[in-house]
């Protein structure tokens, strides 16, 4: 399923940043009390009622920019408004209504998209009632809120829930392996696509960023249909240009969600910087099938691959199942045993096993290490299933989910793990509270 997108969007110095840390619950977006702070976008997901959306930050808007930076952010803001399933309009309840005010308002008018007019900074009972001013946006009646402090902030969430598009199935072909192929730009992706299928069918140049938009390309490999979904290069902040690739991130993202399998193509001359982890960890998050592909790997003189896997595997701690591909799409070196593994992932991830197995190898694992306690009440693990596949899904029936430690969750993964396989996935365990004398034979 895709998670719908919402949009804040405003002028300058309006909270746009505090209030993203305010509804995703943690402070993720850098804030000052200095205007234009944020000049990238920001990504964050947020649950609320039990519905997810990704919640975006953008950099202050000005609709008559005057230096290549503001230019820049009115690209961002406006790929931002297409993409988004609804928008926050923030203003600032402390400054009043403004010129760039009515500008933005105009322009989230023709842009067809459900729109919360929201006063922000309104600290105090004369602010919220001066916030009236704010209806001659022509948006409607403006809900005040203290990002700052908190207030209305749970409201506005209401809000959002309310006006957000139904959650649809992501749009993916049924009888093909979904392959995403993801990663920073200027690492070869477009290059790889190619190699893999053959043609050029992906536009390569040196320069970063010439993909903008998601590229699917389809191709039989043995008999089984393979979507290639090439993407944007994702950029680290600070480093984006002007222009529409600034939101290509956001794309990329919604790419993995369409995918089986992620493709993670990293540099071998600047491997897993801080954007790399980044992006596995969301493909991890999202629960789709893995594959770390080092590529431009001609330019590397050492090829001493015990050593490489070593600092692959201490770089990329939270997917020890991920199996590591080293490759130069350049010459065609390595990169036919990119489609072989994709169909290994993609095998291990519709895997699914007989109860009595996972039942048998539980016990043996609940057997051989100390069962965690909270208080005087010890774990006990009473049955289990594997209630789906894609990505394989485990159901502990237990007698108190609260007890299941992290540590513990990863040492059930890894005994499933030691004993199936499931290469280059991961594995969902969910834990369900259920009495002694409801325990299933």
């Amino acid at each position: 399923m895709t998670q719908p997108i919402v949009a804040i969007i405003g002028r300058q110095n309006v909270g746009k940043s505090t209030l993203l840390n305010r509804l995703a619950g943690k402070r993720i977006a850098i804030t000052a009390d200095l205007p234009g702070t944020t000049r990238d976008r920001i990504l964050a997901p947020v649950l609320w009622q039990e519905q997810e959306f990704t919640l975006v930050d953008t950099g202050g808007l000005d609709m008559n920019p005057q230096s290549t930076i503001d230019l820049g952010v009115k690209e961002q803001v406006s790929t931002a408004v297409n993409d988004a399933d609804a928008i926050i309009f923030l203003v600032n309840a402390q400054e009043g209504l403004n010129t760039i005010d009515h500008e933005i308002s105009e322009m989230l008018r023709r842009s067809d998209k459900p729109v919360l007019l929201v006063s922000n900074k309104a600290d105090n009972a004369r602010l919220e009632n001066e916030s009236v001013d704010f209806f001659d946006l022509g948006l409607g009646q403006p809900m005040t809120i203290s990002a700052n402090h908190g207030r209305g902030t749970a409201d506005l969430l209401d809000k959002i829930i309310d006006i957000l598009p139904p959650i649809e199935p992501v749009e993916t072909a049924s009888d093909s392996i979904g392959v995403a192929i993801v990663g920073r730009p200027n690492v070869g992706k477009s290059m790889l696509v190619n190699s893999l299928l053959g043609e050029e069918r992906s536009l390569v140049t040196d320069m970063p960023g010439t993909t903008r938009d998601a590229i699917d390309s389809k191709l039989d490999f043995q008999g089984e249909s393979v979507l290639l979904i090439d993407t944007a290069g994702i950029r680290r902040r600070g480093r984006l240009g002007a222009g529409v690739e600034k939101y290509s991130a956001l794309r990329a993202m919604r790419a993995i969600e369409r995918a089986d399998i992620a493709l993670l193509v990293v540099d071998a001359g600047e491997p897993f910087t801080a954007q790399d982890l980044h992006i596995g960890g969301y493909i991890h998050q999202m629960a789709k099938g893995i594959i770390l592909i080092v590529n431009k790997w001609d330019l590397i003189a050492e090829t001493n691959l015990t050593e490489w896997n070593g600092y692959i595997r201490s770089q990329m701690k939270f997917t020890p199942y991920a199996p590591i591909l080293y490759t130069s799409a350049k010459f065609n070196r390595g990169t036919d045993k990119i489609l072989p593994q994709i169909s290994r992932v993609y095998q291990e991830r519709l895997k699914r096993l007989p109860t009595p197995a996972v039942n048998s190898i539980v016990r043996k694992a609940v057997a051989s290490h100390n069962m965690p306690r909270k208080g005087a009440k010890r774990l006990k693990i009473l049955y289990v299933t594997q209630a789906d596949v894609n990505p394989p899904t485990f159901v502990f029936f237990v007698n108190d989910p609260t007890i299941v430690h992290f540590s513990y969750y990863r040492f059930l993964e890894n005994k499933l793990r030691q004993a199936f396989g499931f290469e280059g996935t991961p594995l969902r365990l969910i834990f369900k509270k259920r009495s002694e004398d409801k325990r299933e034979e």
